[in-house]
């Protein structure tokens, strides 16, 4: 095979850099976007935020994500969560409030009152409290365009407002 001379400039040189103790993989992962409270940290107060959450930490508060994934490690220790996913493998002492799903895994304990549309408690897990399963609530259309109409008075009522301002 031929190899550009040193005198000569390589202009085709390669982007990607390769191991060669490594394996090829067809898998391809997608990063996920997600924040993570290392098991050394203490937060006391409220915590909210914008994108998924892993707490292997304790926090001491509410825990305020309602359009993502609140993962509560091994060794995380919370007291109230407000997402739109939980998955607890650690210790959550507070209610929990999901409105999607809550899984509890064979690990994980909470204690406190649980309102979510789905639920799922492994084997070996320790629930405590009221869990409250709601249905999810229909989206309804709305048109915008729309000029919401007045109401009719209906003839008895203009006849009787007509008769009564005569008297």
């Amino acid at each position: 095979m031929l190899q550009p001379t040193d005198n000569q400039p390589n202009t085709q040189k390669s982007q990607y850099f390769t191991n060669p103790n490594s394996q090829a993989t067809n898998a391809v992962s997608i990063p996920v976007e997600q924040a993570t409270i290392g098991r050394s940290l203490v937060i006391k107060g409220e915590l909210s935020g914008a994108e998924a959450l892993y707490i292997d930490g304790r926090i001491e508060g509410k825990i305020n994500v309602p359009d993502h994934r609140v993962t509560i490690g091994r060794n995380g220790n919370v007291t109230a969560i407000n997402a739109r996913e939980v998955i607890v493998m650690g210790k959550v002492h507070g209610n929990v409030q999901c409105s999607d799903r809550i899984e509890v895994r064979s690990e994980g304990s909470l204690i406190g009152d649980v309102i979510t549309q789905r639920i799922s408690v492994e084997e070996g897990a320790l629930l405590k409290g009221n869990v409250e399963v709601r249905t999810a609530e229909p989206k309804t259309e709305r048109t915008y365009n729309q000029v919401p109409s007045k109401p009719v008075a209906s003839e008895t009522t203009k006849a009787a407002s007509a008769t009564a301002g005569s008297a």
